[in-house]
């Protein structure tokens, strides 16, 4: 899934989950938890460049990121052209929700429900995604 895409599910789980999470908070804390969340569902996919790192050995796929951060979000299939990584960036989303979500929950419940909420839609348009790839 591309990154626009989850951008565009993150904004919409964030306009439907604040409000409810963060019922009786000021405006700000809910645009600053909105805006979490929209940049957690698109950067939670950084983990990609662990998983190519650990199949490849090398870090080439992110040094070509970091030198051409806009093809890295305009022509994203050109990122990673010779790794497959689908099952594994599905397993990793899923630790790092786990564990973001449980990290959290003594500090903020408001940011806890929004990490998994927004998490969880991202894990699902993955699968979804995949499904209709296969």
């Amino acid at each position: 899934m591309y990154s626009h895409e989850h951008a565009a599910i993150g904004a919409l789980c964030g306009a439907l989950s604040v409000p409810v999470v963060a019922r009786g908070r000021s405006p700000p804390a809910k645009l600053a938890l909105w805006t979490y969340g929209l940049f957690l569902s698109v950067f939670v996919d950084l983990d990609h460049f662990l998983i190519a790192r650990v199949k490849t050995g090398g870090w080439s796929h992110l040094v070509g990121a970091v030198h051409d951060p806009v093809r890295a979000f305009t022509d994203q299939e050109s990122v990673f052209p010779d790794v497959t990584i689908r099952l594994e960036r599905l397993a990793s989303h899923v630790l790092i929700g786990g564990a973001l979500v449980r990290l959290l929950r003594p500090v903020s419940r408001p940011l806890a429900r929004v990490s998994a909420v927004n998490l969880a839609a991202h894990v699902l348009a993955d699968v979804l995604r995949e499904l209709e790839l296969a």
